[in-house]
């Protein structure tokens, strides 16, 4: 049995699906790694929506993804760009996502962490209105009985004119923050519209800011989720943070060296990739556990060419190969994407996300995937 599959430079090739899929069986966090996976959210297929909508989800099939990272070991990155935030979930979504899942983490016995932002803002803000929206949303988290992540915002990397003005936001948030609370850095190659955060658009000068907000409050901060792409500088970052301070790597093109580390140190994870590589990683940050670096490598270290495919510029549109691999894997009845966003990626890169995935074996059923990518095949007109 074999699938025809379309390349990027427009001809057609025969692929073979993975016979016997990889079935990594349930199991305990890992104890020697924090390992987070960034969730996306089901769209609601049958909701009359059109794209600026608010968002219509299928709370059921999200919740059960979940579950379903949990049950593997996995914590839960909750209501963070894998979501959508910005791209089709809007704050009111997020904030009911942020709700029900925090709910649900504490009846699963599951690790949660979810996003607070400024996105309730839609046009241009003071550095007051700013702070507020933070305030808001923060609050909102802690009430849930999550560990807030303080994601970049689009609206102060508007306002802010230095870097003191990160200094004073951030500060005053962490001031007040009930429990300490993770610091996240986006990188504009996930959204351009945060060029220059942290006051400089010098990476260097940018880190010695950031470095600046951590260290005058290190009893706030947990951890520091760095969304990159550059493995040598997170190192270095990592490096110089305060004792007891976490690296999150958010690095979805380097992570098993990142989370492997060195004799300094290593990074736990945060990372939007875990979403479909979730219990395969699990299971391999566990081989950490017994002291079996080259295990762990061996594990996850195929897996890279996937997420950087999935990855590729304009890499914001990640999210749709990871919505594509859920639907294949039969997490969800379809593949629809709030947002309208299921057309960002074309039908080659779709089939080559496929064709790596079941390469690794990631499909529970193979022949689910392969009949439900012979559905999109022939709606595009591919022929058998």
């Amino acid at each position: 049995m074999t699938v025809l599959l379309p390349r990027a430079d427009g001809t057609l090739h025969r692929h073979e699906p993975c016979p016997a899929p990889r079935r990594p069986l349930p199991g305990p966090p890992p104890a020697s790694r924090a390992v987070l996976a960034a969730a996306h959210v089901v769209a609601d297929p049958l909701a009359d929506t059109a794209p600026g909508d608010p968002a219509a989800i299928d709370w059921d099939a999200t919740l059960a993804f979940r579950r379903h990272l949990w049950e593997h070991g996995l914590g839960v990155a909750e209501a963070m760009d894998t979501a959508q935030r910005g791209m089709g979930l809007d704050w009111p979504g997020a904030a009911e996502l942020i709700r029900r899942s925090a709910a649900e983490a504490r009846a699963a016995g599951g690790t949660i962490v979810c996003g607070a932002g400024t996105d309730q803002l839609t046009g241009a803000a003071t550095l007051a209105e700013v702070r507020a929206a933070y305030e808001e949303q923060l609050a909102l988290v802690e009430s849930a009985g999550a560990r807030p992540v303080l994601m970049a915002s689009r609206a102060l990397a508007a306002a802010a004119r230095s870097p003191e003005h990160y200094l004073d936001v951030y500060g005053g948030l962490l001031r007040q923050a009930s429990e300490p609370v993770i610091l996240h850095w986006l990188g504009p190659v996930f959204d351009p519209a945060l060029e220059g955060y942290w006051g400089s658009g010098d990476l260097d000068t940018a880190t010695d800011t950031f470095l600046q907000v951590v260290g005058a409050h290190p009893d706030k901060v947990d951890g520091v989720k760095v969304s990159l792409l550059d493995a040598g500088r997170e190192t270095a970052l990592r490096r110089r943070l305060p004792r007891g301070v976490r690296c999150y790597t958010g690095d979805d093109l380097h992570y098993p060296e990142l989370i492997a580390g060195d004799q300094a140190g290593f990074s736990h994870a945060l990372l939007g990739a875990f979403d479909p590589l979730g219990p395969l990683a699990a299971e391999a940050v566990r081989s950490l556990d017994a002291g079996d670096t080259a295990g762990f490598r061996e594990r996850l270290d195929p897996t890279v060419a996937l997420s950087r495919h999935l990855f590729r510029p304009p890499t914001r549109f990640y999210k749709t190969g990871v919505v594509f691999l859920a639907w294949l894997a039969g997490h969800q009845s379809h593949f629809t994407m709030v947002g309208g966003l299921q057309s960002a990626r074309s039908l080659p890169h779709l089939a080559r996300a496929y064709e790596l995935a079941d390469g690794l074996g990631l499909f529970p059923d193979p022949a689910l995937a392969e009949r439900r990518l012979s559905l999109l095949l022939d709606t595009h007109g591919v022929p058998r």
